[in-house]
């Protein structure tokens, strides 16, 4: 009596478990699956990245949902090829780069260079030179004529 039951459990079962779509490949628990009211949830364990999957036609189909780490993480790529570029152009006009802990109060003071002068300067020195010394005569010879009406005055 047990064996027609359980032939017509066996029965009636079979075509209630066709209806029931397969689920997703797991590929050796790789990913896990968390069930929603839409399908189900598929997170891969090795990347991280979640999927959602629905039964279509006896199918399942995933589509990867998408994840704002992702669009961070390119960000700071590109912010940081960016800051590499910004330092290389530092570097090549001879700026010291920000943050590197040399500060210009704490740099050595740097020696002024000293040039020596060119024959236009020493020219242009030599005029000065000649203007003063002109000018001092005749203040001198002024004060000489001057000492001379006032001696004549009184004698």
């Amino acid at each position: 009596m047990l064996i027609p039951v359980a032939l017509l459990l066996a029965v009636l079962t079979t075509p209630a478990l066709a209806q029931i779509p397969a689920m997703p490949s797991s590929e050796n628990g790789r990913f896990t699956f968390h069930q929603t009211a839409d399908g189900m949830l598929r997170l891969d364990t090795r990347t991280g990245q979640v999927s959602v999957c629905r039964e279509s036609i006896g199918d399942w189909a995933c589509r990867i949902v998408p994840d704002e780490r992702t669009a961070l993480e390119n960000e700071i790529v590109r912010l940081q090829n960016e800051n590499v570029t910004l330092k290389r152009e530092l570097l090549a006009r001879g700026t010291p780069l920000p943050g590197t802990g040399k500060n210009e109060t704490t740099q050595a003071p740097r020696e002024p260079m000293l040039r020596m002068p060119t024959d236009a300067d020493l020219d242009r020195m030599m005029s000065f030179l000649e203007k003063m010394w002109r000018r001092l005569v005749e203040t001198m010879q002024n004060v000489q004529r001057d000492i001379q009406k006032d001696a004549e005055k009184k004698g």
